[in-house]
């Protein structure tokens, strides 16, 4: 197995994501070495916090550049000591690392680039080593994932500058060492996968313009301008430019730029590297020999085998983003990189297989299937017919040029398209005729090429030219959905968690723009099947171990032990191999038989693998372990597989489960009756299960051509794995039909989701067909809030004939002109609203253009309390307008929610205003989690919308906060129940008009009634009001139903007015308008008869509004294509929470209609600057980016979005610590105005506030296992700080305690229950989480702890500050290591307000309940808590008070005695030992400054904590809990 550089030892543990632990590295010299971790082994532990700080490079840091250094010590800037640090901490020699890692963190978080490089960088002076270390800090900045530019902004001339010296170090006398050659590759690299960086991407384009083509042998050039004859008229004018300036006598010569020849060099360089530096001890004379077939015998010099890779990847990038590969491919192409490598040592060499990997991923995206000129997508059939045009060319070449290729021309195409045969008919002709042929006559390479004299690379070049490739449809459908084996455990396919983003990996990446829609296809398809198999890995490493599989005395295997998820197989065998389909060369399908017992199972395991279920995804494991076990040293060479004993994996997929009997068990197709099912019985279980049939073909035909041994007749041990997270290969499936389908994106969304063309393409100003006149509903609570969201316009409000209103009163239709300056609310994430707005300040007010606006009377609906519809109450901002407005318009809406900005409030308006003005259009929303979803569809339901129209799919339905069931089968039987109520109001209808009640017999007879006997009525009834309007009484007089509303809390009639009566009349039609509507609607219902095809016609044709999870989206697409689902708008929530893929599927659940897509609007609604989707594997989020969400890239890309501008969550001064990540975000009325965020936390004289944490016993943060990371310091003093606040009287539901790491955490709630869980006065909070589990959750206060003391960890990923910083409506107070934390760049914002208070918790102790009427900016009576030991014992004075109150006011003996013992046990668990009880007085608490001077006596002391201690056992808060419900009206 090939050891991967970033992968750590084998542990069966599952591993605990890490930041970025760090592997072994050289030894300094003993005067500062610092330890460092070996490989495995847990960096934690192995450097601690005093060494880093008596570090010279900290020391360093301090003396001249670390925030908090002494400004009188600044030595100012010193090039020497830059060129010193270069020199003795930030070079390595030779081995697989480019830098020493664990010296470049320590200076990346000291700030060296932000404090030091770069405010020192001058570009005429910088040194060689100061602009390789502006290098390396940026490298690593990407490398941790955290924004590397940012820090430039502020001076871009200068940047400018910066990257034109690192584009100049090539140029440069110094020739640049193998590492230094890596790390400026890495910087490229990472360049180039910045080009929404305006300044980058300037600079880095003119790299890879057509000027690149000057490099190009006469002979490509020649072929590209051929081929690409739109390019000839841009040459001529470089022409002409030259010509032009040598006329006047000036130097332009464009051939000899810097930019012409930079990528060219950078090749050549590679290949000098490849050929004569990877192997530097070979020598030879004899090219023959120079690339051995005994391979991995030589010497291999590691640092360049990195640079080899590295190259590869920064060849694959350029190639794989469309700016970058038109000119660049001619380039590659060329030089034949792709050939040279294929010919090379390394490519053939054991430790070349990451290397040959990226090899073929360039060539494959080399060969990629697009127009590269035009960038549009080829079909399968174009390929083809290129492939053939090509082949004839050359065949006819040869058939007039070259006799010895006779043979060759005269052959069918399809004889010779093969590699082999292609090989053989080029093998007649001698070396000169070869090279003639290829160099000369093709000019695919140049004939000055020293590699032009070798046969077998002109050979090679030949066949990688002529050979037909294998279509990308072709290739996905010949992949296997499971993962084998050999998959699992290449580290280069799937790393181990430990990846730490020193190497590169053979996995695409996902970045701002792709090729084509199968490249976006394909790339997801293979992260997403590698991130799903590193979790089946987990899985197996964690399942089988427990068997404890050993050899019998019959040689065969058998187990000790027992596993939750594996159970070992009875019997397996091949039940059915169906034939291929028509142009296939699988089986159809292929079937096996597996049984299995569950009799060594207790009752609750057994209910689980009796829950399996048809489609249900299984592994059938194949376990042989040695006969001895391994020795320790044995098993430290082996890998995994073989420690395991694994020798094979397959997966499988279940058709159905039978019991002992042969019974069905589990069916949901219909052959088994509800009433029927039994319950299963023996402990035999058979599962048929469908087999990968790819995979199945790929091993026959092993077992055919190699004699492979037959894998499907040792399965021994069954895998099953946990349904959340096993719904991977519905997900791959529906990537593979995507792929196999004739898919459209709407064209309007097209180039806009690849990453090219205008970025507002998509926004609804430039969209056709737009909605003219919007009827806002509900939208607008009185005529100030329309003038307030319209302040732009000269609003001018009329009647529905067009005559001034002068009283207007909602609902309100607005005539909408298309170039709206409400659209200023959309921006795109580099402009600002100031820059946005037109310059109108002189223009003067008769310029300010009109708003039409009509004010209108809806009709009465109706004379019950039922008819009358709900009503919004939020007051929406003017931005909150924007977004309904730009959301109910055709095309791309993008509104970022900051946190508690009422982003689902704004969702739900754009759904009722979409409802009422396009009520005949369906709309999908789609949600990350349930919970959101959930939260969503609550609000919907309180808006007037019907409730029939709505339809909840997926399993988190259960959980709705409502008496009505929205699922399929709920939806169903509420059609049914209402049809009866419906009908019954038909048959007392008809006794009203005297008329028979079988009328309302079934929705058909109803039907008639309607036409015959009611509408008619109706009829008859206008046309006789219409000649007896000056009759007031005519209407109540007349009116034919007058009977059947009789029944109504209120007369219907008042007899008074004509008109009155009128409106009242029209009502009540409207009611049996509604009635017959319904019956209508439930007529399908009545006509089906099964409730499967109740439930399809329920969600393909009756609901308007279908919500689901992306998740179910993904599962379900091949059956929604089957029903032929459709919709026309597309709303999704928690848009930056999910991954591309899964965000694009919601787009495709149906088919194009007449070869057009029918969805007319995507509303993405979510926060990129908040946490993204969840990827478990480190390599695939920091190398691939697959957390990268589709939200998330179109901002990066530059598309306009609305970006809410008001929060109503938290008071204004904790809304801060947060808000400078956005545009405007300000308040609020509502947390402005209302009391309760103006009275301060009783018992705290801040209401935030950052409590530095030192060492407790000796140590900070510690990792009981690798990257657990606990800080018990911090887990003490968070817990008596939640204790403090409980006897306060603060309830425990409006408590929630975070921390940003998982062994955090359970160390908290560990503490927790020693603590506070025994005591029915103190409990448990209402959560203890992490961050990024709280992430959409809020309470009044949270206590955070951020555990790390050594590296800041993942809190630089300012999306995780930007959520811990925002849960808190309250109160904040973060505990953590202020030494570390104020150091770091990216929080500076952040802790800069939080340093501005005291680093020791401020205490308020005069105050003795929650309940307090002193202000928010009133510190009172500080009292300062020195620290954790100071904070318990006040803690413990406080508990000893409550049971003492406890025990006088009971006046039992028997209480006295428990509450003697309950003071004992408290003082144990509290460990105060240094600091007696009987030293904590009165005296002790700070009681200066008092409001009336005294100090508070014992007495009054005990009774204030009595009476907190009852509040928070009887009730809460009413005064915080009533304000804080009615703040959730504008909250997230």
């Amino acid at each position: 197995m090939t050891k991967v550089y970033g992968t750590g030892m084998y542990d069966f543990r599952r591993h605990r994501v890490a930041e970025y632990p760090v592997g072994a590295e050289p030894t300094p010299p003993p005067s500062t070495a610092v330890s460092e971790a070996k490989p495995g082994s847990n960096l934690p532990n192995s450097i601690t916090l005093i060494e880093i700080q008596k570090d010279r490079l900290t020391k360093i840091a301090t003396e001249n550049w670390s925030i908090g250094a002494d400004s009188d010590s600044e030595k100012g800037f010193s090039p020497e000591l830059v060129k010193k640090i270069y020199d003795t901490e930030l070079t390595v020699k030779g081995g697989r690392k480019s830098v020493p890692l664990q010296r470049v963190m320590i200076l990346e978080v000291s700030q060296y680039l932000e404090n030091y490089l770069w405010p020192y960088f001058y570009p005429e002076t910088a040194t060689f080593e100061h602009i390789m270390s502006m290098v390396l800090m940026i490298n690593e900045k990407f490398r941790e994932n955290v924004a590397a530019w940012i820090c430039f902004h502020d001076r871009k001339d200068l940047f400018n500058a910066f990257l034109d010296r690192v584009i100049k170090l090539k140029e440069e006398e110094r020739s640049l060492t193998t590492s230094e050659k890596i790390n400026y590759l890495l910087f490229m690299i990472n360049a180039f996968q910045s080009l929404e960086d305006e300044v980058v991407s300037k600079k880095v384009l003119k790299l890879a313009r057509l000027q690149c083509w000057f490099s190009l042998s006469n002979g490509r050039f020649q072929l590209e301008l051929c081929r690409n004859k739109d390019l000839i008229g841009k040459w001529k004018k470089i022409a002409r430019r030259v010509k032009k300036a040598a006329k006047r006598e000036e130097s332009f010569d464009p051939s000899a730029a810097r930019e012409a020849k930079f990528l060219r060099n950078l090749i050549e360089e590679f290949l000098e590297v490849l050929g004569s530096q990877v192997f530097p001890q070979k020598h030879r004379d004899d090219e023959d020999d120079e690339f051995p077939d005994a391979i991995g015998s030589e010497k291999i010099d590691d640092a360049c085998v990195l640079y080899c890779e590295r190259f590869m990847e920064f060849l694959i990038d350029l190639l794989s983003q469309l700016p970058t590969r038109r000119f660049i491919k001619p380039l590659v192409a060329d030089v034949a990189v792709v050939a040279k490598c294929h010919l090379s040592a390394l490519y053939r060499h054991e430790k070349g297989k990451l290397f040959a990997q990226l090899v073929d991923l360039l060539q494959f995206y080399e060969g990629f299937e697009i127009d590269d000129h035009r960038g549009g997508q080829m079909t399968d059939d174009e390929v083809l017919q290129a492939h053939y045009e090509r082949f004839q060319a050359f065949q006819l070449l040869a058939f007039k040029k070259i006799p010895k290729l006779r043979e060759l021309a005269l052959a069918n195409i399809g004889s010779i398209n093969k590699r082999a045969d292609l090989s053989k008919k080029l093998s007649v002709l001698s070396a000169e005729d070869l090279r003639d042929l290829v160099c000369s006559k093709l000019k695919l390479i140049s004939r000055d090429d020293p590699w032009s004299e070798r046969v077998d690379f002109l050979i090679e070049v030949m066949v990688t030219f002529f050979e037909k490739q294998q279509s990308q449809r072709e290739a996905i459908n010949a992949l296997p959905l499971y993962p084998n084996e050999h998959i699992m455990w290449d580290e280069s396919l799937v790393p181990s968690i430990n990846y730490t983003g020193e190497g590169c990996l053979a996995l695409p990446k996902l970045n701002l723009q792709f090729l084509t829609l199968h490249d976006y296809l394909l790339r997801n398809f293979n992260l997403f099947r590698l991130e799903s198999t590193y979790e089946i890995r987990e899985d197996i490493q964690v399942a089988v171990p427990h068997l404890l599989p050993y050899i019998n005395n019959e040689g065969d295997t058998a187990f000790r032990g027992w596993s939750r998820m594996a159970v070992p197989i009875k019997e397996f065998r091949i039940t059915t191999v169906k034939q291929p389909n028509i142009g296939e060369v699988k089986p159809a399908v292929v079937t096996a038989a597996v049984t299995f017992s569950i009799s060594s199972y207790k009752a609750h395991i057994r209910s689980e693998w009796n829950s399996l279920k048809e489609h249900d995804v299984l592994f059938l494991l194949s376990i042989r372990p040695s006969f001895e076990p391994l020795s320790a040293e044995e098993a430290a060479q082996a890998t995994v597989p073989q420690r395991l004993g694994l020798h094979c994996v397959r997966g499988c997929e279940i058709i159905e489960v039978r019991d002992e009997e042969g019974t069905l068990m589990n069916d949901f197709t219909g052959k088994i009756k509800r009433d029927e099912w039994k319950p299963p019985k023996g402990e035999l279980r058979t599962v048929t299960v469908a087999l990968d049939s790819a995979q199945y073909h790929m091993d026959v035909g092993d077992i055919a051509e190699k004699g492979s041994e037959d894998i499907y007749g040792t399965f021994n041990v069954l895998m099953r794995r946990k349904p959340k997270e096993n719904n991977f290969k519905a997900i791959l499936e529906s990537i593979r039909d995507l792929m196999n389908e004739t898919f459209i994106v709407p064209m309007w969304l097209h180039d806009i989701f690849l990453g090219y063309g205008d970025p507002s393409a998509a926004q609804w100003t430039n969209m056709p067909n737009l909605l003219e006149t919007v009827d806002f509903k509900d939208t607008f609570l009185d005529v100030d809030h329309v003038r307030q969201c319209f302040s732009d316009y000269q609003v001018h409000f009329v009647n529905s004939d067009g005559t001034e209103n002068l009283n207007p009163k909602p609902p309100f239709r607005i005539r909408l002109p298309k170039n709206l300056k409400g659209n200023v609310y959309a921006l795109p994430g580099n402009v600002k609203k100031d820059e946005a707005l037109p310059d109108a300040a002189n223009d003067g007010h008769s310029d300010i253009e009109k708003l039409i606006i009509e004010a209108f009377i809806p009709p009465d609906p109706g004379p019950y309390p039922q008819d009358q519809p709900k009503q919004n109450s939020v007051r929406f901002t003017p931005t909150q307008v924007g977004a309904i407005l730009s959301g109910i318009q055709p095309g791309l809406t993008m509104v970022v929610g900051p946190p508690g900005t009422g982003k689902t409030d704004t969702a739900v308006q754009i759904l009722n205003v979409l409802y009422h003005n396009c009520p005949s259009q369906r709309t999908l929303i789609i949600t990350h989690s349930n919970q959101a979803l959930n939260d969503l569809f609550e609000k919907i339901m309180q808006r007037d919308v019907p409730a029939r129209y709505l339809l909840r799919l997926g399993q988190g339905e259960q959980e709705l906060a409502t008496d009505l069931d929205f699922s399929r089968q709920g939806r169903v039987n509420a059609m049914l129940v209402r049809r009866l109520e419906l009908l019954s109001e038909v048959g007392r209808l008809a006794r009203s008009l005297k008329l028979p009640e079988d009328v309302g017999y079934t929705c058909e007879t109803a039907g008639y009634f309607w036409l015959l006997h009611v509408y008619s009525r109706w009829e008859q009834f206008l046309a006789s009001c219409a000649e007896n309007k000056d009759k007031p009484t005519f209407v109540k007089d007349r009116f034919p139903f007058k009977e059947f509303f009789s029944d109504t809390p209120q007369a219907v009639f008042t007899g008074e007015s004509f008109d009155q009566d009128m409106r009242s009349a029209m009502g009540c039609f409207l009611h049996l308008k509604t009635v017959f509507q319904e019956l209508e609607e439930c007529r399908a219902f009545e006509l089906l008869k099964s409730t499967v095809d109740r439930s399809n016609y329920l969600m393909t044709k009756q609901a308007k509004i279908v919500a689901m999870t992306c998740t179910h989206a993904a599962l379900k697409r091949k059956d929604f294509l089957h029903l032929g689902f459709k919709y026309d708008n597309l709303l999704m929530e928690e848009s930056a929470q999910i991954l591309e893929i899964e965000t694009f599927i919601p787009m495709l659940l149906q088919r194009q209609e007449d070869g057009h897509a029918r969805l007319k609007r995507c509303i993405l609604i979510g926060d990129h600057h908040q946490l993204p989707p969840v990827v478990k594997n480190m390599a695939f989020q920091k190398y691939s980016h697959m957390d990268q969400s589709l939200f998330t890239r179109f901002v990066r890309l530059g598309i306009p979005y609305i970006e809410l501008n008001a929060q109503g969550r938290a008071r204004p001064s904790l809304a801060k610590l947060y808000n400078w990540r956005y545009r405007e975000l300000g308040d609020l009325p509502f947390v402005t105005e209302n009391s309760v965020f103006h009275r301060a936390n009783a018992g705290f004289s801040y209401e935030y506030q950052l409590i530095d944490v030192p060492d407790y016993r000796g140590k900070g943060e510690s990792a009981p296992s690798p990257w657990f990371y606990q800080n018990e310091g911090e887990a003490e003093y968070i817990v008596s700080i939640y204790i403090y606040m409980r006897l306060l009287g603060y309830p425990a539901n409006k408590i929630s305690i975070l921390t940003t790491y998982n062994g955090q955490k359970l160390l908290i709630r560990d503490v927790i229950n020693r603590r506070c869980a025994p005591y029915d006065f103190i409990g448990p909070p209402n959560k203890v989480t992490t961050v990024d589990k709280f992430q959409g959750q809020q309470n009044d206060f949270i206590l955070l702890s951020l555990v790390r003391t050594r590296f800041v960890g993942h809190l630089r990923d300012v999306r995780r500050l930007v959520v811990a910083m925002s849960r808190a409506r309250l109160g904040l107070y973060i505990f953590c290591r202020r030494s570390l934390f104020e150091q770091c760049y990216e929080l500076q914002p952040t802790f800069r307000l939080l340093l501005q208070r005291p680093d020791r918790l401020a205490l308020n102790i005069n105050e003795l309940t929650s309940s307090t009427d002193r202000h928010v900016e009133d510190t009172g009576p500080m009292h300062l808590v020195s620290g954790l030991e100071e904070m318990a014992n006040i803690v413990h004075f406080k508990i000893n008070q409550v049971c003492e109150a406890r025990m006088m006011s009971h006046h039992y003996n028997q209480q006295s005695g428990h509450g003697q013992m309950l003071t004992n046990h408290v003082i144990e668990d509290m460990e105060v030992k240094d600091i007696p009880l009987e030293s904590i007085s009165n005296n002790d608490v700070d009681t200066e400054n008092t409001p009336d001077g005294s100090n508070e006596q014992p007495g009054n002391l005990l009774d204030g904590v009595t009476a907190g201690v009852t509040q928070a056992d009887n009730q809460e808060d009413a005064t915080i809990s009533n304000a804080i419900d009615d703040g959730n009206k504008m909250e997230e």
